[in-house]
């Protein structure tokens, strides 16, 4: 195989302007396109109605894109380049938004369907001379597609992503030989390795499959005698006794080689886990795990899309793991496959979704339909090989009718016939909790169950949090146990937090890209109007704090629930639309906020796999009471613990400690309580203690 790279300038048209655009790229980066219009920004009555926003002021609840454009874009460039003799000839295009390509006045054919997610390749052998006019049509209003719902979606939603026109990633022509592997792909399965070989071949072919890797006990080899066309080939290999298993935290990566005689070889790298649902709890390698996951929302507001490279995923990746992140969400969207393969290598779980949210008619419409069963399908083929991607949803808070219900159990079917070697479910809060856990979906995940809350805050200052006596005994074990009645399903939360921090008007320097921040410029004038601006950052910092507190409060009160598979948080970074909801440790940037609230330590002190765990039944407490407390040791590490705790319990001349010996720990637990009982003697002025508990070297 061999490439020949079409970045550089293109000529770019759209209505009323013509002019030169870098590829890969955007419109939005070179300068085409229109002024955003205030008055559709979200939710624009309500805004007006309150008074926040008035007619000629900009736009107020979500960053502003510089130039916007939404329609068909043709981008056309002139190759000259000498032909491969005897070869065949792709172009491909690692991401767009709907795409079609133009070669001579020709119109070229998909190779395999796209998507806004997956890449895009057409097959032009026989079309191309060497000096040759390329001209793409790029449309971002998605014409046949479900428009509406992909752009309320964080795939081109102007509220994070923003809803670009351009071609991303790698922009190229390739050559194949006449005969070639087309697709390959790795699952596990236990001690087997199931390998699938799609070979295309001009003519028909016979010949001998070679397949090396570390991660196999021998040398392998196939025969294959195929006609003429596509044809995929399916085999099961015997692992070597040794191979390592992929887990968090440990990317165990093995590569695959593929070759014949007359084919150019193919190697792919994979990773060998099990991720399972087992009686009602998440496993990886037969080991129950807790989710501690983070949502991503496509926010980049410097490029107005993701980034495509390995490099830049790893610094990303790794920034979510600094605050104790073991697993990322992709709200209604898939990022690049750079991201998963940044996080094969650090060992970072991946929860993609379909580029759906739609709130009322899921799957309802035909083309919703077609659109988002090849968006599945694709994104399964294109990303088989990652062992990071470890669970699917079709959306984000989707709601539907019967006939959006019945084809969410069909693509449900089509997910595991396609790739058992991962669980899935009809969306993330499908219906808002309201209809409970849906029987055909792998796990469960959501903010209520029924009536039962699933975290401790919720819309209309409705939960625990905002209206009980404060204490560190609160649960879900109500949700719990009105779930287990009638279901096995692993559960976890949804969206948990999103607590504002008042914004940090510092960060209005660092926009130098697509988007400019006027809506915090607009907040900043209202700040300096009502004459607070003074002891703004001391206010900034202490909404930060309490976030960090109410933070804490929902990661403990997770982790104290039996049956719990783990919580996921919106969010640790900025949410720019919506209102502006500024709701993270980092800005919008990714940047940790200059504050010490926003220290990734503080938060990861409570955000990880073995904590020891305190149930109080109050925070205050008189001189002379009897302060009883219990003790559990929370465990989702990846190994057995066994040790004694100690307690310590001082502050103000107080100081009482104990211990605990012979306390067992197994990886995927929850301890029994262990009651506690301190007598509050010899206090005489109001006094802060602390209580400080130790297990097997793991602080709380």
């Amino acid at each position: 195989m061999k490439c020949f790279d079409l970045s550089g300038l293109w000529n770019c048209e759209i209505p009323g302007q013509n002019a030169r655009m870098r590829l890969p790229g955007t419109l939005d980066e070179s300068g085409i396109g229109f002024p955003d219009d205030p008055e559709k920004q979200w939710k624009v009555d309500e805004v007006q109605r309150i008074g926040f926003w008035q007619k000629g002021d900009p736009i107020v609840t979500r960053l502003t894109r510089k130039y916007t454009y939404e329609g068909a874009a043709e981008l056309s460039r002139t190759v000259e380049w000498e032909i491969p003799q005897g070869k065949r000839l792709f172009v491909d295009v690692e991401r767009a938004r709907f795409l079609q390509l133009y070669v001579n006045g020709q119109k070229a054919l998909l190779y395999r369907p796209a998507s806004v997610t997956t890449p895009y390749t057409y097959e032009v052998t026989g079309m191309m001379t060497g000096h040759d006019r390329l001209r793409f049509v790029s449309d971002n209003s998605y014409p046949g597609w479900p428009r509406e719902s992909i752009v309320y979606a964080s795939a081109a939603s102007d509220e994070t992503q923003t809803n670009w026109n351009g071609l991303l990633g790698s922009v190229r022509i390739r050559t194949e030989n006449s005969v070639f592997i087309s697709d390959l792909r790795v699952y596990p399965y236990g001690n087997t390795l199931r390998i699938a070989v799609e070979i295309d071949a001009a003519s028909s072919w016979q010949g001998v499959l070679s397949f090396k890797s570390e991660a196999l006990s021998r040398l392998v080899e196939k025969p294959v005698d195929m006609p003429a066309g596509r044809q995929e080939f399916c085999y099961d290999l015997s692992l070597a006794e040794d191979s390592r298993r992929w887990d968090m935290g440990e990317g165990n990566l093995y590569d695959l080689t593929v070759s014949a005689e007359g084919m150019d070889m193919y190697t792919t790298r994979f990773g060998i886990r099990d991720f399972r649902a087992e009686a009602g709890h998440l496993t990886l390698n037969g080991r129950r795990v807790f989710l501690r996951s983070e949502v991503n929302c496509a926010v980049f507001p410097e490029t107005g899309y993701c980034p495509m490279d390995v490099d830049t995923w790893k610094e990303i990746l790794r920034k979510y793991g600094s605050y104790g992140v073991n697993c990322m969400r992709f709200h209604s969207h898939c990022p690049p496959e750079a991201a998963f393969t940044a996080a094969d290598e650090l060992g970072m779980l991946m929860q993609p979704e379909l580029s759906h949210w739609d709130p009322r008619h899921a799957f309802e419409s035909e083309e919703a339909q077609a659109y988002y069963r090849n968006e599945l399908l694709q994104i399964l083929r294109h990303l088989a090989c990652h062992p990071s991607f470890v669970m699917l949803t079709f959306g984000n808070e989707l709601c539907a009718g019967k006939a959006g219900h019945a084809f969410m159990d069909e693509l449900l079917d089509a997910a595991r016939e396609y790739d058992p070697t991962r669980l899935y479910a009809n969306g993330s809060n499908t219906h808002y909790g309201e209809l409970g856990v849906d029987p055909k979906s792998d796990f469960y995940t959501a903010m209520r169950f029924h009536e039962h809350d699933m975290r401790a805050t919720c819309d209309s200052m409705r939960g625990w949090l905002n209206n009980e006596y404060p204490n560190s005994r609160r649960d879900y074990s109500k949700a719990m146990g009105a779930i287990r009645a009638g279901s096995d399903k692993p559960v976890f939360s949804f969206e948990v937090g999103q607590y504002e921090v008042l914004p940090d008007f510092d960060e209005i320097e660092s926009y130098h890209g697509v988007t400019e921040p006027a809506n915090l410029r607009h907040i900043r004038q209202k700040v300096r109007e009502k004459g607070l601006a003074g002891d703004w950052k001391r206010m900034v910092e202490a909404t930060g704090e309490s976030s960090l507190l109410c933070y804490r409060a929902e990661v403990e009160s997770a982790m104290r629930t039996d049956g719990y598979s783990g919580i996921s948080l919106l969010g640790l970074q900025d949410f720019p639309g919506q209102g502006t909801a500024l709701v993270g440790m980092m800005n919008a940037h990714l940047q940790h906020k200059p504050y010490g609230f926003a220290k990734p330590e503080r938060f990861a002190a409570f955000f990880r796999d073995v904590l020891p765990l305190v149930l109080l039944e109050r925070y205050t407490y008189t001189a002379g009471d009897t302060m009883d407390f219990c003790l559990r040791i929370a465990n989702y590490g990846k190994q057995d613990l066994s040790g004694k705790a100690q307690w310590r319990l001082r502050g103000s001349g107080f100081d009482r400690c104990g211990e605990i010996r012979d306390i067992t720990a197994q990886a995927g637990s929850l301890t029994e309580p262990i009651k506690i009982s301190v007598l509050l003697e010899g206090i005489t002025k109001p006094s802060k203690l602390t209580l400080t508990l130790v297990y097997c070297g793991h602080e709380n």
